[in-house]
């Protein structure tokens, strides 16, 4: 999309939802005065619109990265990329989804009851991730990092005060269960992230965020379950 002085602000968020985020970080209301120019929000910010557009183009040119081969990874490298790609976008998002939800439900919950449960699965996964991700960087990654130091400098590994990495694992593969249920759930109240007709910008940068929140979540249990969690157990009876 091409952004001028004379793009509607509605429209880019429309074309594109992340946008949604630079708005609100300039405190410019792109849902119900949504109708006005780039010039106009700019003028009333005391902001630049050169600058606007560039950081809004900026933005739109953001490509996805290449998708990476993780089952050659080192496994505390595997573990690092998940704790600072998707733990850190599961705190960031989250915040902003609760802020969103609240909002959403506050103007449409009369018309659109579906709302308030999708806020309510919303926020228990929220709260659940937040402890589940803690229980990772400071009990079961941390484990991962030592076998790998100990593989590398061919010593013995101690054995943990949870005894096998097993242990652990099960817990997290158990609750990644709980939230992609949650999910699910989420996504059928929502009819698959369609907003209703009457939805105003703020319901589809909402239902945008949700679904690439789930997306993001499917990839990060894929590369724990699938990739991480079955090496690090190979890892354990190589040491053993």
């Amino acid at each position: 999309m091409n952004i001028t002085k004379e793009t509607i602000v509605g429209e880019i968020v429309a074309h594109d939802y992340r946008t949604a985020a630079i708005f609100k970080s300039h405190g410019i209301d792109f849902c119900c005065k949504g109708n006005r120019s780039i010039e106009e929000v700019s003028a009333t910010k005391s902001l630049s619109p050169d600058s606007l557009i560039s950081e809004l183009s900026e933005l739109q040119t953001q490509t996805k990265a290449a998708t990476n081969d993780y089952q050659s990874w080192p496994l505390d490298l595997l573990a690092d990329y998940i704790e600072k790609k998707h733990h850190r976008y599961v705190e960031s998002t989250s915040t902003q989804l609760k802020q969103y939800l609240a909002r959403l439900c506050e103007v449409h919950g009369k018309q659109h009851a579906e709302l308030f449960e999708i806020a309510e699965q919303f926020y228990a996964s929220a709260g659940e991730l937040a402890q589940h991700m803690k229980k990772e960087e400071l009990i079961l990654f941390p484990a991962i990092r030592k076998m790998v130091s100990a593989q590398h400098a061919h010593q013995k590994m101690e054995t943990p005060h949870f005894g096998t990495v097993k242990n652990p694992i099960e817990m997290m593969k158990q609750e990644h269960d709980i939230e992609g249920e949650r999910f699910r759930i989420i996504d059928k109240l929502s009819k698959q992230y369609t907003p209703p007709q009457d939805g105003c910008n703020t319901y589809k940068v909402t239902f945008a965020l949700l679904k690439e929140f789930e997306d993001d979540l499917h990839q990060h249990i894929h590369l724990e379950n699938n990739i991480l969690f079955p090496k690090a157990l190979e890892l354990e009876k190589v040491l053993a």
